[in-house]
């Protein structure tokens, strides 16, 4: 299958020699030299790759690093200066390695660990987020309390991170009554019950005071967060059902200038078993109580349910409050899995337009042969990261790597 491309340009693709299976982590570090380096994080195998993007038509990998071992991943990665957090999640409760690891990375091609926060013995960190070098905003699992049920194991923790050798839990919270002891009752389950985790915690320094957070069965959830200590939710929306089952809220941006917030529902199932999976926009100009305004259009179910893996939305590009990161209101940067990277003009929230899209061609066998990469066919297009000079890095979490695009 050749790729399809419309109003983009396919600058360069990068299987990451032989290991292309590309988490949720991508940011972009630039050296004291100049070079720009995009570190990846992975969902097996490796831990994290670092690629040299100076020439976006010309990249290259310059280092990678393996996980300490198989039952693990690194998946969520950010970078604040010369510092990067690493996320470590384990597929087994009790496993060693499970947290957040903190590394220098001026120098590229050796990176040095120079700080650790433990969550063992549990399974550890899925997703992280740090943009101020002050706080990193984790959706993980923690030793110290019990759920109802093993689906409730991730919450959001903040973690201190000002001295990052020696990070330090600064506060908590969980949806009320997942876990045992809370003073409310045990909450109705979803079905299929895909479990009230936190998934995204993003906070930007325009609003230090928020935490905008995706909670799988929980739904959105804005928090205030200015005692970090004893986090309060302001408002939460859970519009699962009457949406399509099972649920999984992913990713809260906000937009500031607009009062808007764009939220994405992570596609689950194979060959859209699952449709719709949406990425929804809602007004938030009265936080309390957000309410939805439209969703972002996707290709008809038939037109790509048919081809192997996920079919509906997952990531977005977040408008990371970073130098080397885009920031857009109006253009929205997404990933949908075997519907590859598209991109939306929601200039009219109540009536967005598609104005391109990129899906790759199927790639071929890689290193990860063997160990997983062989029983999830396909291609699925997994996340999004734009730079301040618009150009477009999209990874697949399967077979296809780094792909760098532009707008045409």
């Amino acid at each position: 299958m050749a790729h399809e491309i419309s109003n983009m340009r396919l600058l360069s693709h990068n299987n990451l020699d032989g290991y292309p299976n590309i988490g949720e982590g991508m940011a972009i570090h630039v050296t004291k030299d100049g070079r720009r380096i995009m570190w990846l994080a992975h969902e097996t195998v490796i831990d994290f790759t670092a690629v040299d993007v100076t020439d976006p038509r010309e990249q290259k990998v310059v280092f990678q690093k393996a996980l300490p071992h198989p039952e693990m991943r690194s998946n969520s990665l950010a970078i604040v200066g010369d510092v990067m957090y690493v996320a470590h999640q384990t597929r087994k409760w009790g496993l060693p390695n499970s947290g957040m690891d903190v590394y220098d990375v001026s120098t590229p091609e050796a990176p040095k660990l120079i700080g650790n926060f433990d969550t063992g013995p549990s399974k550890g960190t899925h997703v992280l987020w740090s943009v101020d070098g002050e706080y990193a905003h984790l959706a993980t699992a923690m030793p110290d309390v019990t759920p109802y049920s093993e689906r409730d194991f991730q919450f959001y923790v903040i973690v201190d991170v000002k001295d990052p050798t020696k990070p330090v839990e600064a506060g908590r919270w969980w949806v009320p009554g997942v876990m045992e002891g809370d003073d409310v009752p045990a909450l109705e389950r979803h079905y299929p019950d895909m479990g009230n985790s936190a998934h995204n915690t993003n906070v930007y320094p325009r609003r230090p005071d928020r935490a905008y957070c995706g909670f799988k069965d929980g739904g959105v959830i804005i928090l205030d967060i200015s005692d970090k200590a004893h986090p309060k939710q302001v408002s939460r929306v859970d519009y699962h059902p009457p949406m399509p089952q099972p649920a999984f809220t992913h990713t809260a941006l906000p937009l500031f200038d607009r009062n808007l917030m764009i939220v994405t529902d992570e596609s689950v199932r194979e060959s859209g078993e699952d449709w719709p999976k949406l990425v929804w926009v809602m007004d938030i100009s009265t936080e309390e109580n957000p309410t939805i305004l439209s969703t972002l259009p996707l290709p008809s179910q038939e037109e790509l349910a048919s081809r192997p893996g996920r079919y509906g939305a997952h990531n977005i590009h977040e408008n990371q409050p970073v130098p080397t990161s885009f920031i857009s209101e109006t253009l929205i940067f997404g990933t949908y899995f075997n519907a590859g990277l598209r991109v939306h003009d929601i200039s009219n929230p109540f009536q967005p337009k598609e104005v391109a899209y990129f899906i790759p061609e199927l790639a071929g066998p890689n290193k990860l042969d063997g160990h997983y990469a062989d029983a999830l066919p396909g291609m699925n297009i997994n996340d999004v990261y734009v730079d301040e000079n618009a150009i477009i890095y999209a990874a697949d979490r399967q077979r296809g790597g780094m792909y760098i695009l532009e707008m045409t």
